[in-house]
């Protein structure tokens, strides 16, 4: 899984048009055709563009699309806002657009935290590394939500066994099309998730070939609150302003739930232990946030991110 061999653009358009059938696009399919998803040319005409453009563009040797060649291969594909959004994202990203630096935003982390009070809230980086954690979150998953952790390669640190379960299921693809959608094509430390995951984990060869790409925005969660039992709490992630690709996730509950009084405790607990001290989080001069195998969570909390 050599990331960046064609680049991301290349796969893609290569995954997207094995995807569509013609009857997706309104062309009729012939008798006996054995061609898995469109063919290059049905995209460059439905496109408006020659096919060896098309081919370049699919074989890596061009990564620079002017816009209109981009919105004509959106329609084209099929594409719908996310994907849409993400099309342009990785284009961008092939021309070197400047991104405000890490630590620029790690210089207003505490600020993001404190500005959340007693609520449980973390943040995390393109990657699913853990940024920044206050208190409140530390009591919802101890074991998961600490600074340095990466939240995919805990998910995937557990047992085979859990593939079977719908949650580990769902949380895996979410987190998958997250890091897909997010991640810098070029980054080293996506290199070296995709490395540890790749070797590691068939399930996951099995998401990233799918070319899912679409951000994670809110959800539903069940964890084990001390003195509480397992509760359903909801969680939103909001992207941090800036374009620096850092994400902030907060947990709530609906009105006289269980998971409610949960938080209620919680924001009493934290309050007590946060006065006076900074949230936690990591160094900014700090280059990798690899899990350590030695102390996987538990299954305490599964559907977060």
């Amino acid at each position: 899984m050599d990331v960046g061999r064609i680049g991301p653009l290349a796969e893609f358009l290569t995954a997207r048009r094995a995807q569509l059938q013609p009857e997706d696009v309104g062309l009729l399919r012939e008798r006996g055709r054995r061609v898995a998803g469109l063919r290059r040319s049905e995209v460059a005409d439905l496109a408006g563009i020659s096919v060896d453009y098309y081919l370049r563009l699919e074989q890596g040797r061009d990564r620079q699309p002017s816009a209109q060649v981009l919105a004509s291969m959106s329609r084209a594909l099929r594409l719908d806002h996310v994907a849409d959004t993400y099309l342009h994202r990785i284009v961008q990203s092939s021309g070197g657009r400047p991104r405000a630096t890490e630590r620029q935003a790690l210089e207003d982390v505490e600020e993001i935290l404190r500005t959340w009070g007693t609520s449980p809230a973390y943040i995390t980086d393109a990657h699913h590394d853990i940024i920044a954690v206050n208190r409140a979150a530390q009591i919802v998953a101890p074991a998961y939500l600490r600074v340095g952790r990466n939240l995919l390669l805990d998910v995937f640190a557990g047992s085979e066994s859990a593939h079977d379960d719908e949650s580990w299921n769902d949380t895996a693809r979410r987190l998958v099309a997250a890091l897909r959608f997010q991640a810098d094509p070029s980054s080293p430390r996506l290199r070296e998730i995709l490395g540890i995951l790749s070797v590691e984990h068939r399930v996951f060869r099995q998401l990233w070939s799918r070319h899912e790409a679409f951000p994670q925005t809110s959800g539903t969660t069940m964890s084990e609150i001390d003195g509480h039992g397992w509760v359903d709490l909801k969680w939103l992630t909001l992207d941090v302003p800036g374009e620096v690709g850092l994400f902030v996730t907060t947990f709530s509950a609906d009105a006289g739930s269980p998971g409610a009084a949960a938080l209620a405790s919680i924001r009493a607990a934290s309050a007590v232990h946060s006065e006076g001290r900074r949230p936690a989080r990591i160094d900014a001069s700090a280059s990798n946030f690899v899990s350590d195998a030695a102390s996987t969570p538990d299954s305490s909390m599964i559907a977060s991110a």
